[in-house]
């Protein structure tokens, strides 16, 4: 039976009901809502919610995650709208409550933080067994990262997201939770901010074992890693792609996530 659930912000949310319209204003959440099976009350997407590909090209876009088209907000009449503290501005959550549109807000910040996150959407859209199903697979991937014996080395891993200028991630985001499991440490993050500009400067790069470029939010690709090699020869060996979706997204991917961390570990022991 639903209950009332609390989200991140600390607002409580009742049972939507069946005639609930979302949207979903933030791309791993919208995976996640077709995941619980809710796709068909899921209204409205962002420009950027690209999965499940071969359904969501038919929800509308209202625009970004940061900045939407308030009319065609309107035009879809939401009942909910599904957001979260880092991706959206705190103007614009204000701005979709102010118009009567009942907000859920969510912060996964730990990898296991994905356990309540799905409780919170599979509770307030009623979709509580799809959200127990979603649980068990992902406590079972999460059990074989952390259990699994022989780990490959501890790293420290410069972590970049963005490029002029570049960025990086703090120690408190869920991407730097995803890179401890396996043991590997992001730095760069001495600012006060969580996701701080970074010069790349040669004493960064000499305390790094590793230099990963993710392939989002900056699409990283292996020519900006070809550039990489080409401009610090000294630290050429350091450098990698890796998949952003993979570890940044919460929700379904996260599972899948979970064994990609574990190649990563493996072929950095191999």
């Amino acid at each position: 039976m639903s209950t009332t659930q609390i989200d991140a912000a600390g607002a409580e949310h009742p049972p939507a009901g069946p005639q609930a319209r979302i949207l979903s204003l933030v791309p791993s959440l919208t995976e996640l809502l077709f995941a619980l099976g809710l796709g068909l009350q899921v209204v409205g997407r962002t420009m950027y919610c690209v999965h499940p590909e071969d359904r969501v090209e038919g929800v509308p876009s209202v625009g970004g995650t940061k900045k939407v088209n308030m009319e065609k907000v309107s035009a879809l009449r939401p009942t909910h709208a599904v957001v979260n503290i880092d991706e959206t501005p705190k103007d614009l959550a204000g701005d979709l409550a102010d118009r009567g549109i009942r907000v859920v807000t969510t912060h996964p910040v730990e990898v296991a933080d994905n356990i309540p996150l799905f409780k919170l959407l599979g509770g307030v859209f009623g979709a509580e067994a799809r959200a127990q199903t979603l649980s068990t697979e992902f406590e079972r991937a999460y059990r074989r990262v952390t259990t699994k014996p022989g780990r490959g080395p501890n790293r420290r891993v410069l972590y970049l997201i963005w490029k002029d200028p570049w960025m990086t991630v703090s120690a408190d985001t869920y991407v730097s939770s995803m890179l401890s499991l396996i043991g590997w440490r992001t730095i760069g993050d001495e600012k006060d901010q969580r996701y701080p500009e970074i010069e790349l400067s040669d004493a960064l790069l000499a305390d790094a074992d590793l230099v990963l470029f993710s392939s989002e939010p900056f699409a990283f690709t292996e020519a900006h890693v070809a550039e990489f090699r080409s401009v610090h020869p000294a630290d050429a060996e350091k450098a990698r792609l890796v998949d952003g979706q993979l570890l940044s997204w919460y929700g379904p991917r996260a599972i899948a996530g979970l064994g990609y961390l574990q190649d990563l570990s493996e072929a950095e022991s191999s």
